[in-house]
């Protein structure tokens, strides 16, 4: 069975430079590396922050960065250099691993899941995804979850318009939603 990987070398963006005739090989829009970030906030405890740490991790195959504040807010309770998240970047054949498990495994295991909604780009070709809970991965064990927490991916591409990525997108196998139904 080929990778997500080959697959897009190999079928993908061939097709894609014979429909938008693209003369440069280079021209083609790929995938870059996808971002995967959770915010946590503040208030919960070192065991719950280490444990959602570990949780994105798992999901992910690669070791959280957490990312700290970098400015005080006394409104939020915040002081700077506090952790506030984490974040993993993934490049290369585990960011296709990655996508591969989110859309076969992940994104199908959500309740009414009808399709992921058509907003999320960023006007440059960039893609972001929100998810409400972490327990989609097969890699969480629900029972084991101290809090349910959501996460943003960002997929980013070299596209140069949102409809360049879409298609791109939709190529490698992500389930837009129709355009007339609201996700």
């Amino acid at each position: 069975m080929a990778t997500l990987q080959e697959k897009y070398r190999t079928e993908l963006a061939p097709a894609l430079q014979k429909s938008r005739g693209y003369a440069n090989v280079m021209e083609i829009p790929r995938l870059t590396k996808i971002v995967v970030n959770m915010g946590i906030n503040t208030q919960v405890d070192k065991d719950t922050f280490k444990a959602l740490v570990e949780d994105l991790g798992r999901i992910t195959g690669q070791r959280a960065q957490v990312t700290k504040s970098h400015k005080s807010i006394a409104n939020f309770k915040l002081r700077a250099g506090q952790p506030v998240g984490a974040r993993v970047t993934l490049r290369g054949a585990r960011m296709y691993e990655f996508l591969e498990r989110l859309i076969h495994v992940a994104l199908p295991r959500i309740r009414d899941f009808r399709g992921i909604p058509n907003r999320g780009f960023d006007g440059r070709g960039n893609y972001t995804l929100g998810l409400k809970e972490q327990t989609i991965f097969p890699e969480i064990d629900p029972d084991q979850v101290k809090k349910v927490h959501g996460m943003d991916i960002t997929l980013v591409t070299t596209a140069k318009t949102n409809e360049e990525a879409k298609e791109l997108l939709k190529l490698l196998g992500m389930p837009f939603a129709a355009a007339n139904q609201a996700a």
